[in-house]
């Protein structure tokens, strides 16, 4: 039997584990350039990862429910993952003064990571 919420969680834990998988990776890569390269990459993936986590929980925590009362936990989501993504990239560039670049490059990897892991496992019906 197909259960949504139970498909919709696991493949909530598949994209965060790639995710930390590709923005580690990438962290690792630039520690040659410096430890603020690397804390500013961990520090982007975090912000994404954290959000796309809030966004799940949000999303998806709620049970079953009639489609108004769906739709509003997946815009609240949304809503709260952005809040915390923007915050947190701002702390990490204005306030910690992290490298942007590094900031920005471990956002985008945890992004194509999550687009990856979303795209990759659902043939013929398998989360």
């Amino acid at each position: 039997m197909l259960n949504p919420l139970a498909a919709g969680t696991r493949l909530l834990r598949r994209t965060i584990a790639w995710q930390a998988v590709a923005v580690a990776a990438l962290a690792l890569a630039l520690l040659a350039a410096g430890s603020a390269w690397l804390l500013g990459a961990a520090a982007g993936g975090a912000a994404i990862i954290l959000g796309g986590a809030l966004y799940g929980a949000l999303a998806l925590g709620g049970g079953i429910a009639p489609a108004g009362g769906a739709l509003a936990r997946l815009v609240l989501g949304l809503l709260a993952k952005w809040f915390v993504v923007i915050a947190a990239l701002f702390a990490a560039i204005a306030v910690a003064r992290l490298p942007a670049l590094a900031v920005l490059g471990g956002a985008v990897v945890a992004l194509v990571a999550q687009v990856l892991a979303m795209a990759g496992g659902h043939r013929y019906g398998n989360p």
